[in-house]
């Protein structure tokens, strides 16, 4: 088992999160521009349908985990992971369990949280592009809201309207990738939730004047999400990066 010295804390692998509630809104979008939006990663985006390419939008707050408790922001894109061979435009997307058949990853883009010791752990260990940013989490009632702001700019305010109830399901998990620095990694993840609820569309979102707000408007948002979810139970563990 590895460990990592994070601020004189050694942090011991894989990192556990015991308790968070998320919140989650993915759009389809131009390919064109989300290819570019991440070019300078040298990965591609899956088409999920021809010329349409996935993002998705994710909250969550942790209340108790190895990093201790903070929010985050993610802005993340379905991928080709590096030597998949596999050609954009295999069908549409169906579910989970299609995108693993696919191979697909997701490349995280983006991840600003609100607390520091997070932002380094979440560098050094797996190379994720956290930023220090203010994220409102307003999770008290089924209507979920992200207010998140950086620099003093509004990016985004995201509402996600409340969905249907899923029973409990297994341990779930794309494989995230990163670039940073000039390194891509693959970190491997899993998550089981509870207290799941998701729908068709069900998201309404307000860009800013930031320039993340202006990626998102290139990508075509504000749009109807293709579908949203929220969960308020979520157990994860993540496992050291690994050097594309």
């Amino acid at each position: 088992m590895s460990s990592h010295l994070i601020q004189g804390r050694l942090i011991d692998m894989p990192v556990r999160i015991r308790d968070a509630s998320v919140g989650a809104a993915t759009y389809l979008v131009r390919a064109d521009a989300a290819r570019a939006v991440i070019a300078y990663s040298g990965l591609d985006v899956t088409e999920v349908l021809p010329g349409k390419a996935a993002c998705t939008l994710v909250f969550v707050q942790y209340r108790d985990g190895d990093l201790d408790a903070y929010h985050e922001f993610g802005m993340a894109f379905l991928i080709r992971p590096p030597g998949s061979g596999r050609p954009p435009g295999r069908g549409p997307l169906a579910g989970v369990k299609d995108v693993r058949t696919a191979g697909s990853g997701a490349f995280v883009h983006w991840l600003p949280v609100d607390q520091g010791f997070t932002l380094e752990a979440g560098r050094r260990i797996w190379g994720f592009p956290k930023e220090r940013a203010d994220i409102d989490l307003r999770l008290a009632t089924p209507y979920k809201r992200c207010v998140l702001r950086r620099d003093g700019r509004l990016v985004l305010d995201l509402l996600i309207r409340p969905g249907v109830p899923l029973p409990p399901g297994g341990a779930t998990g794309v494989d995230a990738y990163t670039h940073l620095d000039g390194v891509t990694r693959r970190i491997p993840w899993r998550a089981r939730a509870s207290g799941v609820r998701a729908r068709p569309g069900g998201a309404l979102i307000r860009l800013g004047n930031h320039p993340i707000a202006k990626e998102l408007s290139e990508l075509g948002l504000p749009s109807r999400a293709l579908m949203t979810a929220t969960a308020d139970h979520v157990t994860m563990s993540f496992e050291d990066a690994v050097t594309v």
